[in-house]
């Protein structure tokens, strides 16, 4: 084949191109010639997101204070010639370090898949049929079909176009979208004014047309600009901006409090080198340095759950706003219906209208129906669709009628005009084919079909048919009309004098989960907002079978009624934002909505199929596209895409969104109440000069066999059972409130009061007033705050709930952590080199009993304190 990048497409015509290219107009390219123009010029893809390499995420672990705070403390032990110390806080970082990478690792791992699971795809002619493959499977070569609201997926020449426009706002910076044609172009001609090329990147925003697709992937002007600037990394979320914000206060706040204990240390006698290292592990301790790695971790694997459920998050942030969205603006078709319409009944001027019917179904339609192998492919609007299944009983019946009429101009279905309409050759003639709402169809028709004649029309007439089509529509089926006109009555526009024929009435049914999902949203505080361009009638009748209206907010807001909103008064907005159903409405009005609320204080989620959906789901705090039916440049601007259209995958996003921030919310609370602890542990045996001390190894300890495992399986625990019935949260609320701050300090309090009264009975009850042992003593708080701590993960469930009952204990990770934590202190029992290290010593039945019963105690006392709401979490 001839070297594509010497070629200058838009200065030779077509049939070269085709020449050249080895391309097939009519039956597009076979599969084994596919292949090997993939395995020639590869996949369809724009190189550049580097994936950090495993090697770069493991050193990446040891450019944290933390860690330099532990390296700090080997070097001391090293100075002060206590090798076995200084050697286990090695091992302590090497552990963290491999943990810290496994997680970071399975994050990345976990966005990659995302991304491909996003891919968009492409209509193409493959073995002389129109079908949609993966867009990156697209090869120079391919006939590309686009439509308004797709994305182009490769640059290519165009060889046929009907009123094509497209924004190239993204690869040239023209705001306003360029008209396209076919014919040749001067070979220096610029890139902007090569209107017979289309580039991959840019979108249709009217019209549609067929290219032959000449270069893909690196070999696209996007391809050219990549090689000179590389993707960036990825920006870090809302959510994670705050953690690393709580993170360095905690951090300055740690270290503090910890000075204050190193000086009380040296006050009281102890050594200045074991107040050093205890204050430095300490440090360490109270820190929780894995938070923004699990926050990640718990972001993606939430994103991965979703892509199960079939809800694609394009953006990590989207995730945070989900959690808090309190207002949902929803598509009824497709969305809240099931999208599979029918024709239910047509209603025909007159027995003889009937194959005229037909001829305009089939002909003013962009719609496909036909096999693949043994399976039915349908491609095309579920509307064009329904009307090609009721009137063209074969499959391939279409392809024979439309060669008899021939299309040769057409004017789009659009918002603004409500009617589609092409124009077809026929003998000597020409014939015109419309369909769209039943009012503007009338309006334009001045003849309708009575027999095999047409006659004027009336206005006593078309008002009586719009009556019936009034009618129709209130007991719930979308109406639409069809007219043609032949040559004879000539007019210089295609939707004017227009002959009526009658009217086609479908049904497109809830769905049956759809119910269940709304009464959700209602409990969860979440508000259903449904914009659809059915007739008022419809949607009325539609939004009482779903429960979205009732009697107090029963009225319905035409978008004819809707005032612009730099003119809008705060009487028109109250009304705006207290209502529930928008009927006909423009994008430009979508957009309106979505400000209002937002000036309200709402925080917006926006569904949208469409191109004329994009700028409301732009301007929407998060936007959702349906990836069935949607078209690519909507889903290109959403931040979530519903693989399956369903409403009830987009309330489970909202749940998912919400368990995730309760999940950290967890991880938090239980990470600070357990490291606080021993941070107060640590300061009573200071201040009050007591016996004994924790030490630098055993509180590094502590801290890996209890905040790794426990703490990870809070990130994958389900949602309370009440996470669907309390308000969202504000978008400025933080992860730890004023509230939630004076439970972590008294989870604290409990852990570390329990764990000193562990020693005082030991030491009156069990040992008969000895004088206190500071081994033993020691010994006693190390295993009473690992007891306490790794019982007190059951505390993290939701208040309100019941303890046996609660998503925390039915986690069986949390079991699992639980018990491979005992296990592990198990197995340095029994080893007696380890057990010198750690300082560990032989201690008595009931001294261990003390241990384990008071760790128990502290459960049943922070359980207690949760029953009488004394706490709330």
């Amino acid at each position: 084949m001839h070297k594509l990048s010497n070629t200058i497409f838009h200065a030779i015509n077509t049939v070269d191109v085709v020449s050249l290219l080895n391309a097939d107009l009519d039956k597009g390219l076979s599969e084994n010639e596919v292949l090997a123009r993939l395995n020639k010029y590869g996949e369809n893809s724009i190189s550049g997101t580097k994936q950090r390499s495993a090697f770069f995420i493991f050193l990446g672990q040891f450019q944290s204070p933390i860690v330099y705070l532990l390296l700090f403390a080997a070097l001391l032990s090293l100075w002060f010639e206590e090798y076995p110390e200084a050697m286990a806080i090695l091992v302590v970082i090497f552990i963290n370090t491999i943990i810290g990478f496994l997680m970071e690792h399975q994050a990345e791992i976990s966005m990659q898949s995302l991304k491909k699971l996003s891919n968009l795809t492409s209509k193409v002619i493959r073995g002389g049929h129109l079908t949609e493959i993966d867009s990156d499977r697209l090869v120079p070569g391919d006939i590309v079909f686009v439509e308004p609201g797709d994305l182009v997926s490769a640059d290519g020449r165009i060889f046929s176009s009907i009123n094509l426009h497209v924004d190239e706002s993204a690869l040239t910076g023209e705001s306003f979208p360029v008209e396209k044609q076919t014919s040749a172009l001067p070979e220096g001609t610029i890139l902007p004014e090569r209107t017979n090329m289309l580039f991959k990147g840019t979108y249709v925003n009217k019209g549609n047309g067929y290219f032959i697709a000449t270069g893909t992937g690196m070999q696209t002007e996007l391809g050219k600009i990549a090689c000179l600037v590389q993707v960036s990394n990825r920006s870090i979320t809302p959510l994670e901006n705050k953690i690393k914000e709580f993170s360095k206060w905690l951090i300055w706040l740690t270290l503090g409090l910890v000075t204050l204990i190193f000086i009380a240390g040296l006050i009281n006698g102890h050594e200045l080198n074991k107040m050093l290292k205890t204050a430095i592990a300490l440090a360490v301790a109270t820190i929780p340095e894995g938070l923004q790695i699990v926050t990640t971790i718990a972001l993606a694997q939430g994103m991965l759950k979703m892509a199960r459920s079939n809800v694609i998050i394009k953006k990590l942030s989207a995730v945070e706003t989900l959690g808090g969205t309190n207002v949902l603006c929803v598509d009824k078709t497709g969305t809240l219906t099931k999208n599979k319409i029918e024709v239910n009944e047509i209603y025909p001027t007159s027995d003889e209208s009937i194959p005229i019917l037909k001829d305009i179904a089939i002909h003013c339609c962009n719609a496909e129906i036909h096999y693949s192998g043994n399976k039915i492919v349908e491609i095309g609007d579920p509307l064009e669709l329904a009307l090609l299944k009721y009137f063209n009983k074969e499959i391939n019946e279409k392809r024979a009628v439309i060669k008899k009429a021939p299309k040769i101009s057409e004017e789009p279905f659009s918002s603004e005009t409500k009617i589609m309409a092409t124009k077809h050759k026929i003998g000597s003639g020409f014939i015109v084919y419309a369909k769209g709402a039943a009012e503007e169809i009338l309006h334009r028709s001045n003849y309708i079909q009575q027999g095999s004649q047409y006659i004027p029309l009336n206005e006593e007439v078309r008002q009586n048919w719009l009556d019936k089509s009034e009618q129709l529509s209130a007991s719930g089926m979308r109406i639409i009309a069809l007219a043609y006109k032949k040559n004879s009555f000539h007019s210089s526009q295609l939707t004017s004098d227009l002959v009526f024929c009658g009217l086609v009435g479908m049904l497109d049914p809830p769905r049956e989960d759809v119910f269940e999902a709304i009464k959700q949203c209602h409990s969860a505080g979440i508000n259903i907002i449904m914009i659809t361009g059915d007739h008022p009638s419809t949607a009325k009748t539609i939004a009482e079978k779903l429960n979205i209206i009732n009697q107090k907010n029963s009225f319905v807001i035409l978008g004819q009624e809707m005032k612009d909103f730099d003119v809008l008064p705060q009487v028109e907005k109250d009304k705006w934002s207290a209502c529930n159903v928008f009927a006909r409405v423009s994008p430009k009005q979508k957009l309106d909505l979505v400000k209002v609320l937002q000036e309200k204080k709402f925080i917006v989620g926006m569904t949208g199929d469409g191109i004329n959906d994009t700028p409301a789901m732009k301007e929407a705090d998060i936007g959702i596209a349906m990836g069935q039916r949607g078209a690519q440049v909507a889903m290109e601007v959403a931040d979530m895409v519903i693989k399956d259209d369903s409403f009830n995958s987009i309330v489970l996003a909202i749940m998912q969104g919400r368990i995730i921030f309760e999940n950290i919310r967890k991880f938090v609370v239980f990470l600070l109440s357990c490291n606080l602890s021993e941070l107060f542990v640590i300061s009573i045996a200071s201040v009050f000069n007591l016996p004994f001390q924790l030490f630098a190894l055993q509180i590094l300890f502590i801290n890996l066999i209890t905040d790794v495992l426990p703490a990870l399986a809070l990130g994958i625990t389900d949602g309370s059972p009440f996470i669907m019935t309390t308000p969202p949260r504000e978008k400025s609320e933080p992860i730890v409130d004023k509230k939630l701050w004076g439970t972590i300090l008294f989870y604290a309090g409990v852990i570390s009061g329990v764990t000193i009264s562990a020693v005082l009975i030991s030491h009156f009850y069990i040992h008969n007033d000895e004088p206190l042992s500071p081994k033993l003593s020691n010994n006693i708080v190390f295993f009473t705050l690992i007891g306490s701590q790794l019982l007190h993960v059951l505390n993290m469930s939701k208040s309100g709930t019941s303890f046996y009952n609660s998503e925390v204990f039915k986690n069986q990770y949390i079991w699992y952590s639980i018990i491979a934590s005992i296990g592990i202190l198990i197995a340095i029992n029994l080893n007696d080199t380890v057990k010198g290290v750690l300082s560990i010593y032989a201690m008595t039945f009931n001294d261990w009993m003390t241990c384990i019963l008071a760790s128990f105690v502290s459960l049943v006392i922070i359980q207690i304190a949760k029953k009488t709401k004394l706490v709330k979490q």
